[in-house]
């Protein structure tokens, strides 16, 4: 059955002002949800699974927070769902280790293996979740990215290095997190409004210049949730948020 888009934006518009249309709405997509979630799992979900409560309420986060310049609602879900499951993840580790997520992204060579540490034989269908999770994730951004005519390498060639053009990149991206409107500007005009971003963060265009490439990458994790290319690249943000 093809999917009715026009019809679909009409149910998350209804449903974003009446709480009983986006239960239903939940209800509609439950297969969708439980099949995100059995991607991740590697099996089929119980319903005593926390995880497919998480899929559950990462589905509500993404009616609530979508807007058509985001890209297809469903692509968007799936990702908002991977997100919250990773970080799920990732919080039940904690008391282990971090998983390390600091392999290099700037050679075509190296590959995309930022998760090439992860070990845990103790929940192996939720380690090669978070695998496969990470490769969606990455391919997903980079397909976003190569509209902005940015490529994956640049995050790392362009990436600021001195701690002064650190501490100007941090301000100009915590102030577009804290201004929806400089975001959506952003996604819709394909271009990051530097002249906006040096105003409202005090801080020189010039600077903010030199990494736009950098900044395209940044402020796209900051407006779909990519959980973990976000928790890569904003290690670089020193001092800045990483959530």
């Amino acid at each position: 059955m093809k999917l009715d888009v026009h019809r679909l934006l009409a149910e998350i518009n209804e449903a974003k002002k009446d709480p009983r249309a986006c239960d239903r709405l939940i209800e509609q997509y439950m297969p969708f949800i439980r099949s995100e979630t059995a991607k991740f799992l590697k099996r089929d979900p119980s319903p005593e699974d926390d995880e497919l409560s998480i899929a559950m309420f990462a589905f509500y986060e993404a009616i609530r927070s979508y807007s058509p310049i985001k890209g297809a609602f469903l692509k968007f879900a799936a990702l908002q769902i991977r997100s919250r499951l990773i970080d799920n993840y990732r919080k039940e580790r904690r008391h282990q280790g971090q998983v390390s997520l600091d392999a290099p992204i700037g050679s075509e060579d190296d590959g995309l293996t930022l998760m090439d540490t992860v070990q845990d034989e103790s929940r192996p269908f939720e380690e090669l979740g978070v695998r496969e999770a990470t490769r969606q994730e990455i391919a997903h951004l980079t397909a976003q990215m190569e509209e902005f005519g940015v490529k994956l390498t640049d995050v790392a060639d362009n990436a600021p290095q001195q701690q002064r053009t650190l501490a100007a990149c941090q301000k100009a991206v915590c102030y577009a997190r804290n201004n929806k409107d400089v975001l959506d500007e952003f996604l819709r005009t394909k271009r990051v409004p530097l002249t906006r971003l040096a105003e409202g963060a005090g801080v020189e265009k010039k600077t903010l210049e030199r990494h736009r490439r950098y900044l395209v990458a940044v402020l796209l994790v900051c407006t779909n949730g990519y959980e973990i290319m976000r928790g890569h690249i904003m290690q670089v943000l020193k001092g800045g948020e990483a959530s």
